[in-house]
């Protein structure tokens, strides 16, 4: 199967990638629930991920994103990040990736244009329509920072629960999809929507690799059970 696999990706044209929490997990990156230990073990995560509980109490919310910072900080992009950042740099405008993850291990890797559908951990934005006097490098020093003017907070880039996808990204995915020739689904369990309907609305072959079923197995042209270190740099070699 790995060798005709490796056959429709010398073939296609244009190939869209879509990464889950799998993909990171085989760097250490710890998910969403681990990262509920110590202090913060006592709160739901969900329940610390929304516009409502940042408002609520931006101090607590700023606080755990910070300590979840340090965590992905210390660990550092796999093999399977480093073979697609290759094949994209040896490939120019052949494949787009599309991640759920916000730990920006793909564009440490090297990875060009990733379409990061949940946002980035590492980046920040205003809480509220910025006005002339928001800037964000001269942001006072709080917990979290804040425009010294109008109180403006700053927040992480992320996709909280309740949010829209940024539209822009979502387009680009979907685009993608569209026109792909092939689609690797990598470390997804395929649950999360509307990030999962790329696979489902994929023009091209679908390739899922996960070392365990997912929610997409059933649409897919052929199903590689492994993590993605060990999966990807075999599949992305060149010959």
């Amino acid at each position: 199967m790995m060798q005709q696999v490796r056959g429709w990706v010398r073939d296609a044209r244009h190939i869209a990638v879509l990464t889950g929490a799998g993909m990171s997990a085989e760097s250490g990156v710890p998910t969403f629930r681990d990262a509920q230990t110590g202090l913060w073990a006592q709160f739901d995560p969900q329940q610390l991920a929304t516009e409502e509980a940042f408002r609520a109490n931006p101090s607590r919310v700023w606080d755990w994103y910070a300590f979840r910072r340090e965590l992905i900080a210390k660990v550092q992009p796999n093999a399977g990040h480093e073979a697609l950042a290759a094949f994209a740099q040896r490939h120019p405008g052949r494949l787009t990736l599309i991640t759920q993850n916000v730990d920006g291990l793909h564009q440490r890797a090297g990875s060009p244009g990733v379409l990061a559908l949940h946002g980035n951990i590492f980046e920040d934005k205003w809480l509220d329509r910025p006005g002339p006097c928001c800037n964000a490098e001269a942001a006072a020093r709080g917990s979290p920072p804040y425009c010294a003017r109008c109180g403006n907070l700053l927040r992480p880039d992320v996709v909280w629960f309740g949010e829209l996808l940024p539209p822009q990204a979502m387009a680009a995915a979907e685009e993608a999809a569209r026109i792909c020739e092939m689609m690797l689904v990598v470390g997804t369990s395929g649950v999360v929507y509307p990030a999962a309907g790329l696979a489902r609305a994929a023009a091209g072959r679908v390739v899922v690799v996960n070392p365990e079923p997912t929610e997409l197995d059933d649409v897919a042209d052929a199903v590689l059970r492994g993590g993605a270190a060990h999966i990807l740099p075999q599949l992305l070699e060149e010959d």
